[in-house]
């Protein structure tokens, strides 16, 4: 039998992926002896204090003593709500006891923001991790070493999991109880708790922040220009010659403040403007993607797809209330 260790961190965590990984395992161990097997898990949620709940406190949970559990096999780091770099400091013990009991051969998942905790281990160094695309600039700044798949729900690496996303914490656990379990008892817990096993991006669901805290001067003039003129034909050589850079300066110190080329910046601009039309009104979408500055359909669904994960199209269908429209 594994030993699954849920911990609750020192800091405002979020209780219902606490609550939920423990339902959907321990459901997932009840159907497995149901249809004839031996218990497969003992699970147990444990940590360093007493209780630990919500930033309203409506919720508690009273954790085991994590100091009686000297050996498990799967940790689990639920996510957090609280200022990241002050938690790694509060929860120094915690990340000890995760390290170690890496170390000893216990596998590692964390749920969204639990990364922040999972990276503090340097289990993560020269991985990749998922995290929520919301807190995906901290991370990095925190963690360079770590790198982030912005797009994936999911991260498998050697017995080191991670997911991106609050609530996607269901798909990683349906993802463990396959792992753990079987396919069979894996679909069987996408019925009960009604959980998409298929879904794997998160970029349909992500708001393109324009990102301005850098301090690049000369970058955030660029970026002001590309939003302003974006249904226009942008030359970035000129652009870069009127702000007295060469291009390939101008191309490395976008990067490097963004994470973006001038181009992908441009493409993701014109999208997060075709997201928030497509959301809202009745406008065909060739008359949207005239009005971002596309005039090839064929390119537009490709630029919407790459940076959403689907087609304008599905994308109408699924986040307009009004939407029946036809190109």
């Amino acid at each position: 039998m594994k030993h699954v260790t849920i911990v609750v961190p020192e800091c405002i965590v979020n209780l219902n992926s606490i609550g939920g990984a423990y339902e959907i395992l321990s459901r997932a161990n009840g159907y497995w002896q149901k249809i004839g097997n031996s218990p497969k898990l003992k699970i147990q949620v444990a940590g360093y204090a007493q209780e630990q709940g919500l930033k309203e406190q409506f919720f508690k949970v009273y954790p085991d003593d994590l100091n009686q559990i000297k050996k498990t096999d799967l940790v689990i780091i639920p996510s957090i709500f609280d200022d990241f770099t002050k938690t790694v400091k509060r929860n120094e013990k915690l990340i000890n006891w995760i390290t170690r009991q890496y170390k000893e051969g216990a596998e590692i998942a964390s749920m969204c923001s639990g990364a922040f905790l999972l990276a503090a281990t340097g289990i993560l160094d020269g991985r990749t991790c998922s995290i929520h695309w919301n807190s995906t600039e901290e991370f990095k700044k925190m963690y360079p070493d770590v790198k982030v798949a912005q797009d994936q729900i999911i991260t498998d690496e050697k017995g080191v999991y991670t997911n991106g996303g609050g609530y996607s914490f269901l798909n990683l656990m349906l993802y463990l109880v396959e792992k753990y379990f079987d396919r069979e008892v894996a679909i069987f817990c996408s019925k009960i708790f009604q959980i998409d096993i298929e879904r794997t991006s998160q970029s349909q669901f992500s708001i393109f922040h324009i990102q301005k805290t850098h301090g690049d001067e000369i970058v955030e003039q660029a970026q002001s220009y590309i939003e302003e003129h974006m249904t226009e034909k942008i030359s970035f050589e000129k652009l870069a010659d009127s702000l007295a850079v060469s291009r390939r300066n101008f191309d490395r110190r976008f990067i490097k403040a963004t994470g973006n080329t001038p181009v992908e910046y441009l493409q993701r601009v014109k999208v997060e403007a075709a997201k928030k039309q497509l959301e809202n009104g009745r406008k065909p979408i060739n008359e949207i993607m005239y009005e971002v500055g596309y005039v090839d359909m064929k390119a537009f669904r490709e630029v919407f797809k790459k940076n959403t994960g689907m087609s304008p199209l599905d994308y109408k269908t699924k986040y307009n209330s009004q939407a029946a429209v036809a190109y």
